[in-house]
C-alpha cells in the first residue's frame, strides 16, 4: 500500500513551509501527498426563527477559489517534486476532527505553526488535539534549519519513548545527519537541592540506563551518528534549547515515570508552540 502524508494547506506562508516539508518526505519514502483544507465557518442561527438567518457556508465563489488554490499547489508539487503523486481533499467539517479521523490512514499529518484563514487555523487548538489523538505521528513545521543540522530526540522510559527513538532513528539514516538523544531529569527539588551529591548520582544511574534504552535502535541504525545525554533540567527548557541547532525534535506522547512531564501534556504543548525548529509528536497507541 502507498504511504501517505496529509498536510494541512490553506495557502498562508507557514502552510506553504508544511507543504514543502511534507513533498520532502513523501520523495524521500516514495509515499503520495493529499493537501487537506477544512471549512469551519461559523453555526450559528438567530434565536428567532421568523428572523432569516445569513448563509454560514461558504458560497459558490468561495469554494471556486479554494479548490483552485489547491489545484495551484498540486501543480506546483508536480513542479517541483514530479515523481510524487499529489491530490486535494476539501470537507465541510471540524479540522481537528477530520484530521484525527483520517490519520488512521496515514503514514504521517504535517501542518504548518500557524494559519490564516477560519479554514485551518493550524496551531492552536487543532495542532494540539491532532498531536494528542492522532493515529500516525504529527510533524508540526517550524524554522528554516538547514538540511545539515543535527535530529534531536527526547526520552523517558515510556513505550512512547522508543516509538520517537525509532522515528529519529529513521528520520536520521533517511536524511544522512547526526542524532542527539536527550533524557532530562528535573533538578531536585526541597531540602535535596542544594545537595550535588543527590543530583550527581541520579545523572549517573539515568546514563546508564539510557545506554541501554538506545543500544538496540544504535545496532539496527549502524550509520547514525549519535550522542546522548543526560540533562538536569526542566525537560521543556532542555529540548528548547536543543531544538535551536536542530531541524528536528522529535517527542513521544503518554509518557510516564518520574519525568513524566517531558513527553506530555505541558511541555509538549510548549514545544509546539517555541521550539525554533520543526516538531514531531509521536503517540503511544492506546491499549485496546
Amino acid at each position: 500500500m502507498t504511504r501517505k502524508i496529509i498536510v494541512g494547506y490553506d495557502c498562508s506562508p507557514d502552510s506553504r513551509a508544511a507543504a514543502a516539508w511534507a513533498l520532502d518526505e513523501a520523495a524521500r519514502t516514495s509515499a503520495r501527498v493529499e493537501f487537506f483544507y477544512a471549512y469551519e465557518w461559523p453555526t450559528w442561527a438567530p434565536a428567532a426563527s421568523t428572523i432569516p438567518a445569513p448563509a454560514v457556508w461558504p458560497d459558490g465563489e468561495t469554494d471556486r477559489a479554494i479548490k483552485g488554490a489547491l489545484n495551484d499547489a498540486v501543480t506546483s508539487a508536480r513542479l517541483s517534486h514530479p515523481d510524487v503523486p499529489a491530490d486535494i481533499s476539501i470537507v465541510n467539517a471540524s479540522a481537528a476532527l477530520t484530521l484525527i479521523e483520517r490519520s488512521a490512514e496515514a503514514s504521517l499529518v504535517v501542518v504548518g505553526s500557524h494559519g490564516h484563514s477560519a479554514a485551518t487555523g493550524l496551531l492552536g487548538s487543532v495542532s494540539v488535539a491532532v498531536s494528542a489523538h492522532a493515529h500516525c505521528p504529527v510533524i508540526v513545521v517550524r524554522g528554516n534549519a538547514a538540511g545539515t543540522a543535527p535530529i534531536v530526540v527526547g526520552v523517558d522510559d515510556s513505550p512512547a519513548a522508543q516509538l520517537a527513538l525509532g522515528f529519529a532513528f529513521d528520520q536520521a539514516a533517511s536524511r544522512s545527519v547526526p542524532l542527539r538523544v536527550i533524557r532530562a531529569w528535573p533538578p531536585v527539588a526541597g531540602i535535596w537541592e542544594s545537595t550535588p551529591e543527590v543530583i550527581g548520582s541520579v545523572t549517573a544511574v539515568e546514563r546508564e540506563n539510557l545506554r541501554e534504552l538506545v543500544s538496540t535502535w544504535e545496532e539496527r541504525y549502524p550509520q547514525v551518528k549519535l550522542t546522548y545525554e543526560v540533562v538536569v533540567d526542566h525537560p521543556a527548557r532542555a529540548l528548547t534549547q536543543a531544538g535551536a541547532t536542530a531541524q528536528l525534535l522529535v517527542v513521544g506522547t503518554r509518557g510516564r515515570g518520574p519525568i513524566r512531564g517531558m513527553l506530555l501534556g505541558s511541555v509538549s504543548q510548549h514545544l509546539l508552540h517555541h521550539c525554533a525548529c520543526t516538531v514531531a509528536v509521536i503517540r503511544e497507541a492506546p491499549r485496546a
